[in-house]
């Protein structure tokens, strides 16, 4: 009899614990927001964007960049419109990097050299990345990651801007990239990516150009790094005509993944790169 008393109050006492008030589910949930904040912020996080006259876009961008962001880095390629004193309004404290050369690659570089932050995310002006998506990334490098590269084919992600001819294209480059240097990656040809401050020299970027995308998630693979994909959906951009031209800048990106997989192998017949480097296993994060 007793043992159906304790058991009736046991049952009793687990089912209060799980009614919890609204007004405390919310306290709850704002104290989970704070903490993961705050840890975010600890990381100090460098949000990079190259522009050249995205003046109309940059609000769509700016605002829904989370506050925690240690520092936000307007590369501009002298822009012709309205873009640094648009970039100022939207977000004050922004650092204006004036670019001293052409081409997206170029900027990219310009701005990791001047960032300060230990976590670096790169994203377009456009405004076809999600600035909200940026937690995902920086959880994935904070969870033990050394790049977390966006991937526009993974469950959650998906875009709006990609014609099939396109999507055709990225996935030879993706299939010839697994044979050629064992990766597993979904997506190869988008720029939204975040790396560790520290691991920049790593990548010895030398590009220019839209190839530089595809350059990063290369060296990450050859230099045997930890990679994280995190589902990313790439919207239209806002307004204007895009700068990507898909045959010009498709061989560009053609010519630098081969050069890649010649000086891969070449390398590794010399043995100046440590031998039977392990692949990368790519994640999707969470």
């Amino acid at each position: 009899m007793q043992a159906l008393v304790d058991a009736e109050e046991s049952r009793k006492a687990a089912g209060a614990a799980e009614v919890v008030p609204a007004q405390g589910l919310e306290s709850l949930e704002a104290k989970a927001g704070e903490t993961v904040a705050a840890s975010f912020a600890s990381a100090h996080v460098s949000v990079i964007i190259p522009a050249l006259n995205e003046a109309d876009n940059l609000p769509a961008v700016l605002s829904r960049i989370p506050p925690w962001v240690h520092e936000v880095l307007l590369v501009d390629g002298n822009s012709e419109d309205d873009t640094v004193r648009v970039a100022t309004f939207w977000w004050p404290s922004i650092r204006i990097v004036q670019q001293t050369g052409r081409g997206k690659g170029d900027a990219l570089r310009a701005g990791m050299q001047s960032a300060s932050g230990n976590i670096l995310v790169m994203m377009d002006a456009d405004g076809s990345m999600d600035p909200r998506e940026i937690p995902g990334f920086v959880g994935a490098l904070l969870a033990g990651a050394d790049m977390a590269k966006g991937s526009r084919f993974l469950q959650g992600g998906g875009t709006s801007d990609m014609p099939v001819y396109r999507q055709f294209g990225n996935w030879c480059f993706v299939v010839l990239v697994r044979l050629l240097f064992g990766g597993r990656y979904s997506d190869l040809c988008y720029g939204y990516n975040a790396v560790w401050a520290r691991d920049v020299p790593r990548f010895g970027l030398d590009c220019d150009g839209f190839e530089i995308e595809t350059v990063i998630n290369i060296r990450a693979l050859r230099h045997g790094m930890r990679v994280a994909e995190v589902p990313s959906f790439e919207s239209r951009r806002v307004y204007g005509t895009g700068r990507l031209r898909t045959i010009p800048d498709g061989w560009r990106v053609l010519k630098a993944l081969l050069r890649e997989a010649w000086n891969h192998h070449v390398r590794r017949s010399s043995q100046s790169e440590v031998p039977n480097s392990p692949a990368v296993a790519v994640q999707e994060a969470l």
